[in-house]
């Protein structure tokens, strides 16, 4: 830096001259009000750490988030506009007017939003506001991927080979990309949770990846730039918990590893990171904390390496200059709450504890629930919470959550319903308590992807730690392989369903008469023989049920025959408790009846049984244009808002040609043509709100040849 201060007869860069400024007003900071500038769980979050320190609360909200559990937790709640984040959670200006409304001295911006933003982190301390995180200087340099890559390299950070320029042409891209070679990494300068980042294998996908990374970018951050890096195939992806505060000091609260994800968004996470050597990850350690001085950072970072699946070799990736979403594992082997820290660091006070005395102390895995399809490649959800029941809080395992039984997951935010963190002895003992404690968390309404994650914490190889950032893709046919029905896993089912329609008519009745007779059309004494046909997973399951003395039942299921009896105690949150003997195996699930759908819960995950629709409604719905058009549309594969239409009606289009992009959720998905054919109708319009299944596009009908 070329512009210095002189302190006390001292020159000081730039840089350290304005954390000395900062280091010395905040020591008669006091935070005695904060405004939680974000939403959802980590709203929650922040506001349980505050209220056991005292420290009031003000919550803002969208329109979307009136009724909402973040903003039940607050002290003060206040509106600051309708549900698109772009009119109220990204308002600097009003939420900076609801903090000196409210008498706030600090805002906590959480995760996402505005809580990497150098504007607002400025604009707070021009308002005499504390902005619980960096100085805006620190926010800057590692926003900004390339500048980070000339000030990290400069610190003595390993840093990957690639292209951090600022000619940003065409040619010029596309000469660097062939210089650096394939496969390539196209990665937005200021981007961040996957957003505008690319894989290019080759040359000849390269313009098209540029192409989509850059849209994408622009929309998430108003800024096109790219870098271009060497993409190192199988990396694992290891972050390091750092915190430095106003008096210099620095630690490095270990690692974790966030190596299994999908659209290059985490979906696990553990600490430590498993397999590595003592002086390996001292040496982690050592780089992260040098990455935090060089940039003067106060607060709580993650400093994100890629390493080497198989040499361990380690290069700086960037730098989170906010809390994490994992953070809670790190909370949960070294004993700390990092949320206590940062509003203890930014009122001027020195950190807790030096390096010296953290410790680890066992192991921790996070799973992050989130309302998506992993069998439709992930793709986001949205929809009610009928039914929502989790694991019990204790002091190994955590429910992080901003929502409860009746709230909606909207389509205008990020879709994670909740975080589930689990400690263990050891990692194998961590691992086992993640998967009975999800088999736990039981959600009726939307679709999730809890049964996934508890297929992937049986996985062998994610068993043994050979994890990398491919995981998912490499192992996607075992851990997305179709599931089926076992015949003692039907046999549940229908008696659930008996014994429920038992139930149900024994309070329509209010008689003496036997209930049977009500329900099922036949006298007492008489043995019945009744046909079911139950739907799973799209499949038909033909089952012949003969009725025997009290609950007991006798069934043909395909060509297996099954003895069966059961009792069904209905609980107070409207979920029953089903104990089951089938053949010589006691079983107890747990049963939730909605909309003439039978979810059963296992420990080994959930189940939903359905009869199948009644062929006049089936017809009724083909006539409606919705999903099952026949091949003659193209549908939104998720509820969003349409961004783009980039088709008009009498059109031709090949197979696979883009018509429609609809963003949902954080993600950008692009509709494309099923088929060769002519554009007849446009159903949509761009900013309209969409179901999935909605048609977008009509085609002509195909004339027979």
């Amino acid at each position: 830096m070329t512009v210095t201060r002189l302190l006390n007869g001292k020159v000081l860069s730039y840089r350290s001259a304005q954390l000395v400024y900062q280091r010395h007003y905040a020591q008669t900071a006091s935070i005695h009000k904060v405004l939680v500038a974000n939403r959802g769980e980590i709203a929650c979050r922040i506001m349980r750490t505050a209220k056991k320190m005292g420290v009031q609360t003000v919550s803002v909200y969208s329109d979307a988030d009136e009724n909402s559990m973040h903003v039940a937790m607050a002290d003060e709640a206040y509106r600051i506009g309708p549900a698109a984040s772009q009119e109220s959670y990204l308002r600097q200006d009003k939420i900076i007017s609801v903090a000196k409304k409210a008498g706030c001295q600090a805002i906590h911006p959480g995760y996402g939003f505005l809580s990497e933003n150098t504007e607002f982190a400025e604009l707070c301390q021009k308002e005499g506001i504390i902005f619980v995180g960096p100085p805006a200087s620190a926010i800057r340099d590692m926003g900004i991927k390339s500048t980070s890559k000339h000030i990290m390299s400069a610190a003595g950070v390993p840093v990957i080979q690639g292209y951090h320029g600022e000619d940003q042409s065409s040619d010029r891209l596309k000469r660097e990309a062939e210089r650096i070679g394939f496969p390539l990494m196209i990665k937005a300068v200021r981007g961040g949770g996957g957003k505008g980042m690319r894989i290019a294998m080759t040359a000849s996908e390269f313009e098209t990846q540029l192409e989509s990374a850059c849209r994408e970018a622009l929309k998430a951050f108003g800024d096109q730039t790219m870098l271009l890096e060497t993409y190192v195939q199988e990396p694992r992806h290891v972050e390091v918990q750092v915190f430095g505060d106003l008096h210099g000091n620095y630690v490095h609260l270990f690692e974790r590893d966030c190596s299994v994800q999908r659209r290059h968004q985490k979906i696990i996470e553990e600490a430590p990171a498993p397999g590595l050597s003592a002086a390996l990850r001292e040496e982690l350690g050592q780089a992260a904390v040098r990455a935090a001085q060089a940039v003067g950072y106060v607060g709580a970072g993650t400093v994100e390496f890629i390493l080497d699946r198989r040499t361990h070799a380690f290069h700086f990736m960037e730098m989170n200059t906010r809390l994490q979403v994992e953070h809670p594992i790190t909370e949960m082997v070294t004993g700390t709450d990092l949320v206590q820290w940062q509003l203890q660091v930014a009122a001027g006070e020195p950190l807790p504890l030096s390096q010296s005395d953290i410790c680890l102390n066992g192991h921790a895995f996070e799973a992050r629930i989130y309302a998506e399809n992993p069998v439709r490649g992930f793709l986001p959800g949205a929809g009610p919470l009928h039914y929502l029941s989790t694991p019990s809080a204790a002091q190994d395992v955590r429910v992080e959550t901003g929502v409860r039984q009746g709230d909606e997951v909207s389509v205008h935010y990020d879709p994670m319903i909740a975080k589930l963190v689990v400690w263990g002895d050891t990692r194998q003992a961590a691992l086992l308590k993640m998967k009975a404690r999800l088999s736990e968390y039981n959600i009726v309404g939307l679709d999730t992807n809890v049964d996934f994650l508890i297929h992937l914490c049986g996985n062998p190889e994610f068993a043994a730690g050979n994890v990398h950032t491919g995981f998912i893709t490499e192992h996607e046919k075992l851990l997305l392989a179709p599931r089926q029905a076992s015949p003692e896993l039907v046999a549940q089912a229908v008696v659930a369903k008996i014994l429920s329609e038992k139930l149900l008519a024994e309070r329509s009745a209010k008689t003496s008469f036997n209930a049977y007779s009500i329900g099922f059309g036949f006298r007492v004494n008489h043995e019945l023989v009744r046909p079911l046909t139950l739907l799973y997973d799209g499949q038909e399951i033909a089952v012949e049920v003969t009725y025997c003395k009290g609950n007991q039942f006798k069934m043909k299921i395909g060509s297996k025959e099954i003895s069966a009896s059961g009792s069904l105690l209905k609980k107070e949150d409207g979920s029953f408790e089903l104990l089951c003997s089938v053949e010589d195996l006691a079983l107890q699930s747990k049963v939730v009846l909605k909309d003439g759908c039978i979810n059963l819960f296992t420990k080994d995950g959930s189940w939903q049984f359905s009869e199948p629709e009644p062929k006049y409604l089936k017809e009724l719905h083909d006539m409606s244009g919705s999903e099952g058009m026949s091949g003659n549309g193209a549908v939104s594969p998720m509820p969003g808002i349409v961004d783009k239409i980039l088709v008009q009606e009498d059109q031709e289009v090949k197979a696979g040609d883009p018509l429609v992009v609809v963003i949902a959720m954080k993600m950008e998905y692009v509709v494309k043509a099923p088929h060769d054919g002519i554009i007849n109708k446009v159903l949509c319009n761009v900013g309209q709100s969409v179901a999935k299944g909605t048609t977008l596009i009509k085609f002509l009908e195909q004339q027979a040849s």
